[in-house]
């Protein structure tokens, strides 16, 4: 029976481990937010991205004031820091809708435990990402301009720019989201509204929880609206980072004038925004304490979709040289040359292959594949890659085009890195206060997961259960 049980787990592994019910599991969850006291470690983390985001802050005033001449773009790479960091942040936020919707349209259960604090990263990535490409237009106080308002100045945008393209994905990607997440959120709310010992934790609680109290026909109309954001947000992930990488296709540089890039950026996109959620995930559940609810299997789970997305990415590489070298055309072949091993940015080249290519193979062996610590690590180097490889797609496809006399070097000022490492403590500020202040775990999805769950959601096994001690009493 033993060996039966052992088969049963290694094939079904459960996806909250420990003899929990769900009085256990919700105190578990909502106990972080109501009634743990914030541990010194919350203050350091959020004291840390607090200050960072105070330079951001100083680096936008200066940049309104005196123009984006600070940063270290220049001609012919128009296109730099703002742009590379602008698709890093929205590739990153890929994952959390990717684990929220398709997932969930997919049944797969493994998602519940940490569905909740990937869309809040999407969310917080996307605002991070915006910043950029509204202080890179120069004019962010007409950035009203790129909608469609009504048109009594003769104004209406130019739908053939990219720039629109970008502007029309991220918010409806970002309205889209946010209603899920939102959506997903008020159940919990409630509960955490009843619980609350502080008054004005019940009032915020009761205001966003829109009067919910767990009836059947709230349960039957959360339903039906979850299913049909989720519905709207799966092709989302497809589209998003295809118009974002359209913004390079369309143009007829060499290295950017491919067909390959919106499938490639979509692989790439879930590729760091699972190495996101590893990062986020792994140290969370030694916090608070959270492995019962974050298991190995979950993270097992996500370092093989890292592995599969990261293959993907990998085989992008091969076909993007193969590209330049098949096209036979004079400009494709020097940029492949100048990328590899001419140009005086090779070595970002294999920096990148190395963080991407080489560090993720590790994952082909159970060892590293179900060790947090090494998933950590190597979340970690593939995020340092993904930046490198924006970088090295945007930056060294423009600083040699095609007339020589226009050839010149780009070095970012410390300006560009002021608003990077800002854009940074912006997402840890934001993270930080949603693990305080909402629920980081969705409690009445987890209590789904339980055996308790199963007893009342199978009739049949119940009354079986119940005729089998009866007739054990009889005997």
């Amino acid at each position: 029976m033993e060996d039966v049980k052992e088969i049963q787990r290694r094939l079904h592994p459960p996806m909250v481990e420990g003899d929990h019910t769900f009085a256990t599991a919700t105190d578990r969850i909502s106990d972080i937010t109501l009634k743990r006291k914030t541990p010194f470690g919350w203050f350091i983390g959020f004291g840390i991205g607090f200050i960072l985001l105070q330079i951001m802050m100083i680096t936008v005033t200066y940049l309104v004031f005196t123009g984006i001449g600070i940063w270290g773009t220049n001609q012919p790479v128009g296109w730099a820091f703002p742009i590379i960091n602008f698709v890093w942040w929205i590739g990153i936020g890929h994952a959390g809708t990717l684990i929220s919707a398709i997932l969930l349209l997919l049944n797969q259960k493994w998602r519940t435990s940490i569905n909740r604090f990937a869309e809040a990263m999407t969310l917080f990535a996307v605002a991070c990402a915006g910043v950029y490409p509204l202080l890179h237009t120069g004019r962010p106080w007409l950035a009203y301009w790129m909608f469609p308002y009504p048109n009594t100045m003769g104004m209406w945008p130019q739908f053939r720019s990219p720039l629109i393209w970008d502007v029309f994905a991220v918010s409806t990607y970002a309205t889209v989201s946010l209603l899920f997440w939102y959506v997903g959120l008020i159940p919990d709310l409630a509960t955490l509204r009843d619980r609350a010992k502080n008054k004005y934790f019940r009032i915020a609680y009761g205001l966003l929880s829109m009067g919910w109290r767990g009836s059947a026909r709230h349960w039957h109309r959360y339903e039906i609206a979850y299913l049909l954001l989720a519905g709207l947000s799966t092709p989302l992930v497809l589209s998003v980072h295809s118009i974002v990488s359209l913004d390079f296709s369309v143009s007829q540089l060499p290295g950017w004038h491919a067909t390959i890039f919106p499938p490639y950026f979509v692989a790439g996109a879930i590729f760091a925004g699972f190495a996101m959620v590893l990062i986020l995930c792994i140290p969370l559940r030694v916090w608070y304490n959270l492995k019962d609810f974050i298991t190995d299997t979950h993270l097992i789970y996500m370092g093989k979709v890292m592995l599969a997305t990261g293959l993907i990415v990998c085989y992008g590489y091969v076909m993007e040289a193969f590209f330049g070298w098949y096209s036979a055309g004079e400009f494709e072949v020097f940029m492949i040359k100048n990328r590899i091993w001419n140009g005086p940015y090779w070595w970002f080249y294999w920096l990148l292959i190395l963080c991407n290519g080489v560090s993720i193979q590790f994952l082909w062996f159970k060892r590293f594949r179900e060790s947090a610590f090494w998933l950590f690590i190597i979340s970690l180097v593939v995020s340092v890659g993904m930046w490198l490889e924006r970088f090295v797609i945007i930056v060294t496809s423009l600083h040699r085009d095609f007339l020589p006399s226009s050839w010149a070097m780009y070095a970012p000022t410390i300006w560009d890195w002021s608003m990077f490492f800002g854009t940074l403590g912006l997402f840890v500020t934001l993270i930080f206060l949603f693990v305080r202040f909402l629920p980081v775990i969705s409690i009445f999805e987890v209590r789904t997961l339980l055996p308790e769950a199963n007893v009342h959601g199978h009739q049949e096994d119940f009354e079986e259960n119940v005729l089998e001690s009866q007739r054990g009493i009889k005997s």
